[in-house]
């Protein structure tokens, strides 16, 4: 018995879709984010002041703005002035009152800007008369104990600021009665070295006075004396502090903004492996979908009968029988019966 086999097709559009989802997908977050990484803005610089932001009058400090290498063009600006120049570098060969106030900087890349630099503030000190800087009860405290840092000016002042050698940058404090208190609770080997204070009105936050005499904090008891350690915040419920950020020139500065740009870029290789091996995820679902087979349906083939064999036409005559034929007449009979039971076989 013979068999046909019929091969079920259909629809693969949707297995298609199914295969190629994730690829198109991925292919459109990844050009979104190269498109955004090309059109965005640049990683904004470091802008510094060296060798401080505090600066005395009629002394020289220089104001660089870093960006990475290949920038086409710098603008260092001083905010609410109006006064910028297209370099990297400022040279104040001598302070002024003038000088002081809010800098920062950006750079260009062909037609795109970087984000602005964070602010630096310049500070002219020496402006004012020099306030006293005192201890209370002692400059000598025990590890564990409490002191107070007292800045007092024979002026109105409403602003004072303590400052400690080898530090970031001066805790400041509002106060309208000539004098500020810095309290300092639970005194470690941290707290130890040189402390100054300066007093400035609201009116001109950056023109301030000539430093105090320098205190000397000492930690009786221990033995080491750190030169540059970062001093306890003040407490919220006795002072409030605000910060100001001293930059160091290092090489850091640079590496750290070429870091932002490696990661930008690292970003757009890893979507385009992604992509990449999405594509070949599709590839081998859709062959593993083409060389699947689906199941055959089996068809009896039709029985044909088959046709009828010529039959041979005979002389008229005796041939081996009677004259009359009669002995042909029954061989004629008898094939019939034998195509007969043939068939029926």
């Amino acid at each position: 018995m013979s068999y046909h086999s019929a091969q079920h097709t259909g629809s693969v559009g949707s297995r298609d879709i199914l295969a190629f989802g994730p690829f198109l997908l991925s292919s459109g977050l990844c050009l979104g984010q190269g498109i955004q990484a090309q059109n965005g803005p640049l990683p904004k610089p470091s802008l510094q002041a060296n060798p401080s932001t505090l600066v005395p009058l009629d002394t020289p400090v220089t104001i660089r703005c870093q960006g990475p290498p290949g920038v086409d063009l710098y603008r260092l600006e001083k905010l609410r002035s109006g006064e910028y120049t297209d370099e990297a570098v400022l040279h104040i060969a001598a302070m002024k009152r003038s000088h002081a106030g809010q800098y920062r900087c950006s750079y260009q890349n062909g037609s795109r800007w970087s984000l602005p630099s964070e602010q630096l503030e310049l500070v002219a000190t020496g402006v004012f008369e020099k306030p006293t800087l005192s201890a209370q009860p002692s400059p000598e405290v025990s590890p564990g104990g409490d002191v107070t840092l007292q800045c007092q000016s024979r002026y109105g002042f409403d602003q004072y600021a303590l400052y400690k050698k080898g530090d970031v940058g001066p805790r400041k404090r509002p106060e309208r009665w000539y004098r500020a208190n810095f309290p300092i609770i639970t005194v470690t080997a941290a707290h130890s070295g040189t402390y100054q204070c300066y007093s400035f009105s609201s009116k001109f936050p950056y023109l301030w006075s000539a430093p105090s005499d320098p205190l000397k904090l000492v930690v009786t008891g221990t033995t080491v004396t750190p030169s540059r350690l970062p001093t306890e915040a003040p407490s919220s419920a006795t002072e409030t502090s605000r910060t100001i950020t001293i930059f160091t020139k290092g090489p850091g500065l640079t590496t750290g903004l070429a870091h932002k740009s490696y990661m930008k870029e690292n970003v757009v290789r890893i979507c385009l492996g992604a992509v990449i091996l999405m594509f070949l995820v599709g590839f081998l679902v859709e062959d593993w979908h083409s060389r699947k087979k689906s199941p055959l349906y089996l068809v009896r083939a039709v029985h044909r009968p088959l046709p009828p064999l010529p039959q041979t036409q005979k002389p008229h005559g005796r041939q081996d029988g009677g004259p009359d034929g009669h002995h042909c007449g029954c061989h004629h009979e008898n094939l019939k019966t034998w195509l007969y039971l043939r068939d029926e076989s």
